[in-house]
């Protein structure tokens, strides 16, 4: 993957979407802009010269910092990143691509953070996104059937957020 050729390339399809990038090191990776995602991942599946044919993961990562003394410490705003692993078959290459969302949507506890769903583009999204909205809390919109798939229908919170506490019990079943 030629980085240079490669990003104006993807910049003049998808005009404004890159907002960060990486290309000259073991795991190259570009961010992105959230509401973008699909388009992006779009054109890396089937208009760029390095056709991303696979999907390997998605995942969530929480940046926030529960304990108040630490989080006095930290100079970010606590968010949430999408971390999408692709690769590419016949050029036997991979990339990151990332996406930065708010840790709550409008700001408001409780209310899931969304980005566009990529079923579209990969069949196998499909239980990756199922994953990541049961376990991190982020709403795929346009995702075909987003429901939970580890945890019960009926669990309350996503256990992989930082700030998300145990239940004491649940159906009568002790939790910790």
């Amino acid at each position: 993957m030629r980085g240079p050729e490669f990003l104006e390339q993807l910049e003049k399809a998808v005009p404004g979407a890159v907002t960060g990038r990486t290309l000259d090191v073991v795991d190259p990776w570009i961010e992105v802009q959230a509401d973008r995602i699909a388009d992006v991942c779009h054109w890396l599946a089937t208009a760029s010269p390095v056709r991303f044919d696979s999907l390997q993961c998605i995942t969530a990562v929480d940046w926030c910092e529960p304990d108040p003394k630490k989080a006095a410490k930290v100079s970010w705003q606590p968010h949430l990143e999408m971390v999408y692993h692709l690769w590419s078959t016949p050029a036997r290459v991979s990339l990151v691509v990332k996406a930065t969302l708010p840790r709550w949507k409008a700001d408001v506890p409780g209310q899931l953070p969304e980005i566009p769903s990529v079923c579209g583009v990969w069949r196998g999204a499909n239980w990756h996104e199922r994953e990541v909205y049961d376990l991190s809390g982020v709403w795929f919109t346009g995702h075909p059937d987003l429901r939970r798939i580890l945890c019960p229908e009926d669990w309350e919170g996503h256990p992989l957020r930082k700030d998300y506490e145990m239940p004491l019990e649940y159906h009568g079943i002790r939790g910790r």
